[in-house]
């Protein structure tokens, strides 16, 4: 089995940080958006999803590097033969042991060693499963653009168990949820939220910003051409006399209330005739201009 090190690409001390970094890289060119029916790169995309998973969180890092758990979050066969060997050592110690005087002797069936006997002296206010907070854990999921601009509803599976999560519409990279009690024995769960790159479109704040083809004529003479949103495609007039770099502003069409900016981009026909090549050659003589004058 790999290890989640090796899977990212980062060192065993890599800070936080590089983590970040690393795990963000490989899923903008592992997602399944941006390689439609590519198997292998949607097996290393779940692969580095659930190392980034265990590695983000300081506790399971930690757990890992000593050896107590493997890559997939599992006890190691190793650290469960000591931890059960130590345990009923300890035990035994603590069961030999009697009072001289005669003041206490206790028996105690099971397992509960210690804490079964300050909670059969002072009561289940001293045991240690009530007197300490479960033990939050984190998880990673990856949504699409859509999803996070207008809000979803996704199933996830965490710990065994498959809950249905909220995506509130407008979240950004990077940014957690808490749930209140879906951690271990009532902690938390703190689900890290990734936004997967989109082939259209760029995210800038609340605006969203896509690239538009057209044709010289429709830049020059203007007309109307469909778009793209992120829910649906919609109908624009292109300006004449415009040029790449031009933009056009679809009020209210980005996420929460944002816009999208529609950006031109003049392309010219693959194959050009020469019918074409002549006029531009006669048109640039007689219109001479220096698009690079101001570099």
């Amino acid at each position: 089995m790999r290890s989640p090190y090796d899977i990212l690409g980062v060192k065993p001390n890599a800070s936080e940080d590089e983590l970040r970094k690393a795990y963000r890289k490989l899923a903008k060119k592992l997602h399944p958006d941006m390689n439609p029916g590519d198997k292998a790169a949607e097996s290393r995309f779940k692969d580095i999803n659930a190392a980034y998973e265990l590695l983000s969180d300081p506790a399971k890092r930690a757990r890992f590097d000593r050896g107590e758990i493997d890559g997939e979050g599992r006890e190691t066969f190793a650290h469960a033969y000591a931890n059960a060997h130590g345990t009923h050592s300890a035990h035994n110690q603590a069961f030999r042991s009697s009072s001289s005087r005669g003041a206490y002797n206790f028996s105690f069936t099971g397992d509960g060693g210690a804490e079964d006997i300050f909670s059969h002296l002072f009561g289940d206010r001293f045991s240690g499963a009530q007197a300490t907070r479960g033990q939050d854990i984190r998880h990673t999921l990856t949504v699409d653009l859509a999803d996070a601009a207008q809000g979803s509803v996704k199933r996830v599976e965490v710990g065994g168990r498959m809950l249905d999560i909220t995506i509130p519409a407008g979240i950004k990279d990077g940014q957690t949820l808490r749930l209140k009690g879906q951690g271990e024995s009532g902690g938390d769960l703190l689900l890290e939220i990734h936004v997967a790159p989109h082939r259209l479109f760029t995210r800038k704040d609340d605006d969203v910003l896509v690239e538009v083809p057209v044709t010289l004529a429709e830049a020059v003479n203007g007309g109307k051409i469909t778009v793209p949103t992120l829910t649906g495609r919609v109908t624009v007039t292109v300006p004449p006399r415009s040029n790449t770099g031009t933009k056009l502003r679809l009020k209210g069409k980005g996420i929460k209330g944002g816009d999208q900016y529609v950006i031109l981009k003049v392309v010219l026909p693959e194959r050009m005739d020469d019918e074409l090549a002549s006029f531009l050659t006669r048109w640039n003589a007689e219109h001479p201009y220096d698009p690079r004058a101001g570099m």
